[in-house]
């Protein structure tokens, strides 16, 4: 099956009862990894869409895209650029809220101030708007870390957040449920893992990068599983939340097909770097004792309680556990079906980097 590019539309299924899409819409987080996807999926097939960008040099290539793009420049968590956001916006819009902080420069602060504060922001701006439906992209960290290898999140897990991240990102889905349960705005939570896709940013060549050199941890046997997410797949799973029936009110995973074994993970992004052109050196990966990987999480944690991230060793901890989700629920009552595989996702993000002149 051929591989969406970031010029084609995303294809979608409709198995289940479904209602047509808004014509207008309204983007968070539209200059981020998933936001640029999301925003070229809706090029031509919507006729009014609203951006909302950090930055002016973010703003640019955007509006470039289509005449159908209105960008906004402002912070999320500004209230004022929330009115800027929705303003003319007018009834009946669908908006996606993907604006988040995962990696804070700041500290901790950051994740509280973004996640919470832009999303509770947003709820309300879309509400006093009359917006359609409103599809929040949440996260797997509000859950934790599966308890064993063979478990799997369910909708219906409970949430178990994991550090501060997790901790904001319920705190936003909270939001959200609220929201609809008082019947303020119909929302839906789309809870994404660990994605990979065109767009990606200076930290997924940095991955791709370590593994190609053969300088990735493999932490213990490489067993833990990992549900991952090609930008494709998770748009479609976005798209189908905007408009399945049953969707309002509830919550779903969106990820490939099944969740990973990290060993397989490595092998696979060499076996596609090297499909591409690029050969690979080294050991497929560095061994890492899970205390090693104990000890990072354990710092992790002490560091966060003072309001201090360091990105290496939160990546390095979680590494340990396994973080995978079943997706039968979206199947069936969204009628998600994730078109894409892991090789083919990651062939086709290796190839936008060679196109974009990322050094891998």
């Amino acid at each position: 099956m051929p591989v969406t590019t970031e010029n084609e539309p995303v294809a979608t299924t409709d198995p289940v009862p479904s209602s047509p899409p808004a014509p207008t819409v309204v983007v968070t987080g539209a200059s981020g990894w998933l936001g640029q996807n999301l925003v070229r999926a809706l090029v031509g097939q919507r006729e009014r869409i609203r951006c909302l960008v950090p930055s002016d040099d973010q703003a640019a290539p955007l509006a470039l895209l289509s005449p159908s793009i209105e960008v906004v420049v402002g912070d999320v968590r500004d209230p004022a650029t929330a009115d800027r956001l929705f303003d003319g916006v007018g009834p009946g819009a669908a908006v996606f809220h993907a604006a988040a902080v995962i990696h804070p420069r700041r500290g901790t602060r950051e994740f509280f101030d973004v996640n919470v504060g832009g999303t509770q922001h947003v709820v309300d701006r879309a509400r006093r708007a009359g917006a359609a439906r409103l599809v929040h992209v949440s996260s797997n960290s509000p859950f934790g870390v599966n308890p064993s290898p063979d478990h799997v999140f369910t909708e219906d897990s409970p949430y178990n957040p994991w550090l501060g991240y997790g901790r904001s990102k319920h705190e936003a889905e909270l939001i959200v449920r609220s929201a609809h349960e008082r019947g303020d705005l119909p929302t839906v939570i789309v809870r994404a893992p660990w994605f990979y896709g065109p767009f990606q940013p200076a930290r997924q060549s940095q991955f791709f990068r370590s593994i190609r050199r053969g300088r990735f941890p493999l932490v213990g046997d490489g067993t833990q599983r990992r549900s991952m997410a090609y930008t494709g797949n998770l748009v479609q799973g976005l798209l189908r939340a905007e408009v399945a029936d049953k969707a309002p009110g509830n919550a779903y995973w969106i990820a490939d097909e099944r969740p990973y074994e990290l060993r397989e993970i490595l092998a696979t992004v060499r076996r596609a770097l090297e499909a591409e052109g690029l050969p690979t050196s080294g050991p497929p990966w560095i061994p890492l004792p899970r205390l090693a990987a104990r000890a990072a999480e354990q710092a992790d944690r002490v560091l966060q309680r003072t309001g201090r991230y360091v990105q290496a060793l939160h990546v390095l901890g979680e590494l340990n556990h396994t973080i995978a989700c079943d997706v039968s629920r979206a199947r069936d009552e969204i009628g998600y079906e994730p078109t894409v595989s892991l090789e083919e996702g990651m062939r086709a993000s290796i190839r936008w980097c060679l196109e974009h002149g990322e050094q891998l």
